[in-house]
């Protein structure tokens, strides 16, 4: 072999064995500062609970400051937009919920962002489910006494939603396309006000998070009558399941966090290493179980990225169906 021939395998040789410590080096510099986890959604809801749940320990596992920023509106957009238009460091992070990557994309013309090009999956957060109730007033203690009093009335029965295209809309949707009833949509800006004015009286019932319900459960103003998941909920073991009375109804509530595409590798091994970790905590579940809200769960970004485009496929079907539009 010549000496040039040599010199250049050994030059291949280094840089291959240097690769792995450029990366290392990179995990270890991420993050260099504060991180934003942006919420697209208001204050009070069933996400700004768990980010906040999430924030300080996550922060503490990463050795800087994790700071939840609230942007919410159109739908989710507004926050979603600012991920897609931050640096792609890892440090700008979106709580993603069914609305910003799995429904807006078929609910909204001429979307800012591309759902599946513009973010890179980082891991789950939790994936639960929604209670169904009714005001204290309404009538019904179960699914099919829900189902019967709708025919009888139909397009009386209404249902609070924490916006057009929301996981609590399209659930509700689902319920009438898989009955055949009618019942009138009432969208608000968010949960917390939507379930607010169920447990008041004008709204006829909800499909939304269990978390900010219970407060009204215990003062008596809303009735639980299901879940929405395939299995019962361990906390309310007496409270069916909609599929119990319409086999094959299961509605996930998926939660989790994604960054800007084209962020480097490291930072996203790195970010969804500590998510793992914190994820993993028993404090934070029973801190999490206490409030009501899903339990937590971690995967990996390949994981996460599959159950996107399998949540993706299932509600663009419903959409469809139900020819919904957000604007």
């Amino acid at each position: 072999m010549s000496a040039t021939a040599m010199m250049s395998r050994r030059v291949a040789l280094g840089a291959a064995l240097a690769m792995p410590l450029v990366a290392t080096g990179r995990a270890q510099s991420f993050p260099s500062r504060p991180l934003r986890l942006v919420v697209p959604f208001v204050p009070g809801g069933g996400a700004d609970t768990t980010a906040r749940f999430v924030a300080e320990p996550l922060g503490t596992e990463l050795g800087q400051s994790v700071v939840v920023e609230n942007r919410g509106g159109a739908g989710g957009t507004i926050g979603t937009v600012a991920v897609a238009q931050a640096p792609a460091d890892g440090h700008t992070l979106l709580y993603g919920t069914p609305g910003p990557l799995i429904t807006n994309p078929f609910l909204m013309q001429n979307l800012p962002y591309d759902a599946e090009r513009d973010f890179a999956p980082v891991s789950l957060l939790t994936r639960g489910a929604y209670l169904l109730a009714v005001h204290r007033d309404v009538p019904v203690r179960t699914v099919r006494e829900l189902i019967d009093l709708a025919r009888r009335r139909p397009g009386e029965l209404s249902y609070a939603s924490a916006g057009v295209g929301a996981g609590s809309h399209l659930a509700g949707e689902l319920l009438c396309l898989e009955t055949g009833v009618r019942m009138s949509h009432v969208p608000y800006r968010g949960t917390a006000q939507a379930v607010q004015d169920v447990a008041a009286g004008r709204v006829t019932m909800s499909i939304d998070t269990y978390g900010v319900m219970i407060p009204m459960i215990q003062a008596g103003n809303l009735r639980p009558i299901a879940v929405t998941s395939r299995e019962r909920y361990p906390d309310l073991p007496d409270v069916p399941t909609i599929g119990e009375t319409l086999p094959g109804f299961e509605v996930g509530v998926v939660n989790y966090v994604c960054v800007r595409n084209g962020t480097p590798r490291p930072a996203i091994e790195r970010l969804n290493q500590a998510l793992v970790k914190v994820l993993a905590d028993p404090g934070l579940h029973a801190r999490m179980r206490e409030a009501g809200s899903s339990p937590p769960l971690s995967s990996t970004p390949e994981e996460l990225g599959d159950i996107l485009r399998s949540e993706r496929e299932k509600w663009g079907t419903v959409i469809r169906r139900a020819n919904i539009r957000a604007g």
